[in-house]
């Protein structure tokens, strides 16, 4: 329950205030009255506008989506300003998805501050606040630096103070001798410990006792600071360069609140970031959970740094990013291997590195027995070996080396020669290779690296015996004059006349106010210009120029109209530039008049930069254009008319005086019109040159069309390629290949005005593939190969085989075997084709391919369906292709032979409960089908009872059963070849009857005798059994005091005087308990024996005497795999021992028998009988007084 408050912000007279809470955080809600109307609604918030860091000049946009009944009005505005200019603030509303959006296009550092969402109805008003982070660049980055520097000094209202002693370049005070960088800290407490030396080695830290003191001192106080915002922080991963091309870190951080605002950081500096714009920034953060990923992409040389992790101005994570100044001399190539061959990728660097990345599709690679990874010893060679390739090994491999990488493809052919069917050996050949003396690479640029080193080094000889050059004078600062008017933003003039005119304001007021002020314009140099103030009255005013008073003459005209003052330049020369000013009274205005002209290129560097670059595949193709220095000049660059942006692979440099544009390993797609353009306020000019990249021609256009085939000629033709690659054709290499052959042969090469060629050493019937390549001073095309085998000649085709003939036949398959054709016609049979009919029916169907022939003249035909007839016919293959055909067959069927009858895993032993169903399912299997009959204990069965025959099963039912139907049934299968039989014990029984009346009798001091009269269905189930379970006066609880006795009588102890004891019986089977019979109470003063007295006048009582047997052991004869339980009574003094015998064999010790012997209740259990477990069980009970011994006979039954 919310506890009601009024208060009177946003409340009309006669209406409360009560806040209410919304399902959103942070969503502050007033309702205006105590009961809303049926159905009606206050304003709420389903979705608010999220919290924005953006760099200047991006588009900045919040977005709200408001429900309420009626519709709510949606107002934005901001704590320290107007958001009523239209031109840097607009707001949006989507009825589809009843979205409100708040725009603010090229947002720029003043539009940062704390915004307010208002939304209102009748019935009460919900607001929230969020809050736009602008970062600066340029000039006004400088600006927001200065007052970084004043917040340190104690200003902390306005820039948030950073806990982190690593600062912009800008901001880090001079370092003192001996003095640690703080860099050095930050990196040891987000890395593991085994990194410690290599990160003290690199800042020439040597007391370790000392740093590993300080680092823990430091550790507990960064996370008692990082404990106020975050619960956790785990699973730190350094950045590193990805597959891709981008580089990225990531950590598992548990914040504390969700809103908590997070920065990133490189050298010091902030850096602008995005969540849902993409692309679109070069820095990106994505949130999984409670993982964060954060990527940088378009990498460069600059990007190098100390990257940091904030949330609310305490660091989380630091990560240094180093990016090595290497690159690829030797790249990748491209590696064709044959199935289970190695293949090599091998590559040199520009400089030494110990270990770069390889990726294979996309994922990292390591060594292992799949990849082996070897560098030279002085590491600039590297290689990969991909061992053992399989087709799924093919794709595309790449070699990372800081931010620079290159990548090729593998391309994995099946092994031909490899017997079909059979895994093809390992091949101890590798394929690939760079096809260059790397070694002869690496030590020329080991000896350029050498004499590199040693010039640098003299250098900083020079350097340093030189005088250190004087410093340059400060820029005076500029300081911003008395109580001036807002300008409106600078105008372009480029007409016959430049006028600085302003809109018409009527204000009626005693004090004169300008209604129309100046503002900043551009005129073309030659051009007039007029500049127009007005006043609310007639005034008087005066004119300056930077400062100088401006009076009438030498081509400036000033007059004054009423409440209009003017100030006209007849010809606009670059002396007229300056700041305008007019002041009336304490009033003034001013602008900025910019005399110049349209950009101009000098026309030797424009004759320079129109001549073509010429490139081959794979280089970089650069381009520069210089132009005199100019404010506001914008350079753009463009391609088939489309502008280029710098990153990728492309990289714009933009200097005072001239641009350049660098595009990196440029492909053929690149080719085309390179255009510069140089704008600013006075026009546009362009310059175009032309980028022409060379490389390798296209292969050929096909198809390839064949002229002539003779018996000892072939002549094709081909299109030239439709891409020469940059320069034109030179010749074409022709290769052939006989079918059915790995190898290809060089045929020649033809002149590229000529596109056909003859092939005159063919032999008559073999079939030929031909590829034709293109060539140019660049290097080979792809192939073009021929769609079909051609054939030279005519077409021989080998004679009929001999007709089929049938080995074997079954229902699931047919064997074949034939004779090979007696006139093969003087070609060579390459295997057979077969082809089957179904009875019935005029379709021959092939059970082979022709380029999948039958080598043996043998076959096994399994598409065949049980009981269908079909007969066969083969047919030769040659080079030419199927030849004649041969006799069919004989009609064969698809069925087994013949079978004696057997039964498959039958049951031989079922319990039912009277008056359900019995079913007796039995499976076989028997060819021809059996003839089955079923036997109840050897008779003929009733009428009553059903019988079900279906193919492979047979199925007794009795619809309802009897305790007269348990018999022994016998299922009999009899076929032409033999049969079988098989017997099934079913066993109808119910739930067994209640047992007699129970009688009570003590013998024995603390013993009873329980016996009761058999139930009625004890001589109807031979497994049935006794359990009797006993209550006494102070439990009144039951339970069971013996369990699975076979006899009418139980003897139970601990029977203690005093107390009262009732007992029940119960009878048990297969199908559970009968009702209880009770017994009369056993008290205290009934059936008991005396028990004689301690008195003077007693005699001794002895109760020795030999062992008797009570009762008797009773026969059993379970089926076979059945549980027995035997069991039987014995008494003596002293207590007998008992020993089981089992074919005159003691069976105490054997763990196939659990015996046990309760106070005179001797039991012997097996879990499964067995056919040796028929015979004489013997009991035998010896005492001192004498022995005594019953037996019985065990049958089992199969």
């Amino acid at each position: 329950m919310f506890r009601r408050s009024k208060v009177t912000d946003g409340t009309a007279t006669g209406q409360v205030g009560i806040k209410k809470k919304s399902r959103v955080p942070g969503v502050m809600i007033t309702q205006y009255i105590e009961e809303l109307p049926e159905g009606k609604s206050h304003p709420d918030f389903t979705r608010k506008p999220i919290a924005l860091t953006i760099q200047e000049g991006k588009f900045a946009f919040f977005k709200a989506i408001v429900t309420g009944d009626p519709q709510p009005t949606v107002t934005w505005c901001r704590n320290n300003g107007d958001v009523s200019d239209t031109s840097r603030y607009q707001t949006k509303y989507d009825p589809a998805s009843n979205e409100h959006t708040f725009e603010m296009p090229n947002v720029m550092p003043d539009q940062a501050d704390t915004y307010k969402c208002f939304a209102k109805n009748e019935y009460g008003q919900a607001f929230v606040t969020v809050v736009l982070n602008v970062i600066a660049v340029g000039f006004q980055k400088n600006i927001a630096q200065q007052e970084s520097a004043e917040a340190t000094k104690g200003n902390f209202k306005n820039v948030l103070k950073r806990k982190s002693k690593i600062r912009p370049k800008s901001e880090q005070p001079e370092k003192k001798e001996g003095e640690i960088d703080p860099k050095f800290w930050e990196l040891l407490m987000s890395s593991d410990k085994k990194d410690y030396e290599s990160i003290c080695a690199e800042f020439g830290v040597t007391d370790f006792r000392w740093m590993l003191k300080k680092l823990n001192e430091i550790k507990k106080e960064r996370e008692e600071e990082q404990a106020e915002f975050v619960r956790s922080l785990s699973s730190l991963k350094h950045i590193q360069v990805n597959a891709d091309g981008t580089a990225s870190f990531e950590l598992d951080m548990d914040l504390i609140e969700q809103s908590s605002s997070i920065f990133l950081y490189k050298d010091g500096e902030m850096i602008p970031y995005t969540k849902e714009l993409g692309d679109t920034m070069k820095h990106t953060l994505k949130q999984v959970g409670k993982k964060y990923i954060f990527s940088l992409r378009d990498l460069l040389p600059d990007d190098a740094g100390l990257y940091q992790l904030d949330v609310e101005g305490v660091n989380m994570f630091s990560t240094d990013f180093k990016i090595p100044m290497v690159d690829f001399l030797v790249k990748l190539q491209e590696v064709k291997a044959t199935e289970r061959e190695d293949a090599v990728f091998e590559c040199v660097l520009s400089n030494p590195f110990s270990k770069i990345l390889w990726f294979g599709k996309n994922l990292p690679l390591e060594q292992s027995d799949k990849y082996d990874i070897q560098v030279s010893e002085d590491k600039l060679i590297h290689s990969l070996v991909v061992k053992d390739c399989m087709i799924v090994d093919k794709g595309i491999y790449s070699a990372c080396a800081g931010i620079k990488s290159c990548n090729a493809w593998l391309v994995v052919e099946a092994d031909k020669d490899a017997q079909k069917g059979k895994k093809a050996a390992r091949k101890t050949t590798k394929a690939g290779g760079s096809g260059m003396d790397l070694q002869k690479v690496a030590q020329e640029q080991q000896a350029k690296l050498v004499k590199e080193r040693e010039e640098r080094k003299e250098q900083i000889i020079a350097a340093a015996a030189a005088p250190p050059p004087a410093s340059p004078p400060a820029p005076a600062s500029t300081k911003a004059g008395p109580k001036e008017t807002k300008d409106a933003g600078p105008r372009i003039v480029s007409g016959p006349a430049a006028v600085a005119d302003a809109p018409v304001v009527e204000v009626v007021s005693t004090e004169p106010e300008i209604t129309g002020g100046l503002s900043d314009i551009y005129v073309l140099r030659g051009n007039p210009a007029e500049l127009t103030v007005k006043m609310s009255m007639d005034c008087d005013g005066t004119w300056s120029r930077d400062g100088e008073q401006l009076n009438s003459g030498a081509g400036v005209n000033i007059n004054k109209d009423g409440t209009s003052h003017k100030l006209a330049i007849q010809s606009c020369q670059d002396d007229d530039s300056g700041v305008y000013r007019f002041v009336s009274g304490d009033l003034s205005t001013q602008g900025k008049v910019t005399i110049g002209g349209v950009p101009e290129f000098d026309p030797d560097d424009l004759h320079k930069f129109s001549k073509p670059v010429i490139i081959r595949v794979g280089q970089n193709a650069a381009f520069k254009m210089p132009f005199p220095p100019q404010e506001s000049l914008v350079v753009s660059w463009f391609k088939d008319g489309t502008e280029i942006k710098d990153g990728g692979g492309v990289k714009i440099v933009r200097e005072p005086n001239h641009s350049r544009l660098l595009l990196r390993d440029c492909l053929r797609t690149d080719a085309g019109e390179i255009k510069i353009q140089l704008t600013n306020p006075f026009g546009t000019v362009e310059a175009t040159s032309k980028l022409i990249v060379l490389d390798r021609p296209g292969p050929p256009d096909g198809p390839v069309d064949l002229v002539e085939t003779t018996s000892s000629l072939i002549e094709i033709k081909w299109n030239p390629p439709k891409d020469d690659g940059g320069s034109a054709v030179t010749n074409y290499i022709i290769e052939r290949q006989q079918d059915g052959q790995a190898l290809w042969m060089k045929l020649g090469d033809v002149s590229a005005d000529k596109t056909s060629f003859r092939d005159r050493n063919v032999t008559h019937g073999k079939k030929y593939n031909y590829r034709i390549y293109a060539e140019n001073p660049e290097g080979l095309s792809d192939s073009l190969e021929t769609a079909d085998s051609i054939m030279a000649g005519v077409m021989i085709l080998s004679g009929p085989p001999g007709a089929p003939t049938v080995v074997s036949a079954s229902k699931t398959c047919i064997k074949l075997t034939w004779t090979p054709p007696e006139d093969d016609r003087g070609v060579p049979i390459i295997g057979y084709q077969l082809e089957k009919r179904k009875k019935d029916t005029n379709q021959w169907i092939a059970l082979n391919a022709l380029n999948e022939p039958i080598e043996d003249v043998s076959y096994a035909v399994k598409e065949v369906t049980e009981g269908a007839e079909y007969e066969f016919r083969v047919s030769a293959i040659n080079e030419s292709g199927s030849g004649d055909l041969s006799p069919p067959s004989e009609m064969v069927c698809a069925k087994n032979p013949n079978m004696r009858p057997c039964f498959k895993n039958p049951e031989d032993f079922i319990v039912v409960r009277a008056g359900n169903s019995v079913r007796v399912k039995i499976c076989y299997e028997a060819e021809p089908p059996p003839q089955i009959t079923w036997l109840k204990d050897d008779e003929p069965i009733s009428p009553w009872t059903n019988v079900i025959n279906t193919d492979g099963m047979s199925q007794l039912v009795i619809p309802s059963s009897k305790r007269s139907d348990s018999a022994i049934y016998t299922i009999k299968a009899k076929n032409s070849v033999g049969e079988a039989s098989f017997d099934i014990e079913v066993r109808v029984t119910d739930e067994p009857k209640t047992p007699g009346p129970v009688a009570l009798e003590q013998t024995v001091h603390g013993k009873v005798l329980v016996s009761w009269a058999p139930s009625p269905d004890q001589e109807l189930d031979d497994r049935l059994y006794y359990v009797v379970s006993q209550r006494d006066s102070n439990t009144r609880v039951w339970k069971n005091v013996a369990d699975r006795l076979f006899t009418n009588a139980h003897t139970v102890n601990n029977i203690l005087p005093g107390m009262e004891y009732h007992f029940r019986i119960y009878a048990k089977n297969d199908m559970g308990l009968s009702d209880p019979s009770q017994s009369p109470t056993w008290g205290a003063n009934s059936n008991r024996v005396p028990i004689p007295s301690n008195g003077g006048n007693s005699s001794g009582v002895s109760f020795e005497r030999p062992p008797s047997i009570l009762v008797p052991l009773k026969v059993h004869a379970p089926p076979k795999g059945y549980q027995l339980y035997m069991t039987c009574a014995v008494r003596g003094c002293p207590t007998p021992t008992v020993s089981w015998y089992l074919n005159d064999v003691c069976i105490n010790f054997d763990k196939n028998y659990y015996i046990t012997n309760s106070f005179g209740v001797c039991s012997m259990s097996i879990l499964r009988v067995r056919s040796k477990d028929s015979g004489v069980c013997k009991v035998v009970a010896v005492n001192t007084f004498g022995k005594a011994e019953c037996s019985t006979k065990l049958s089992v039954r199969d």
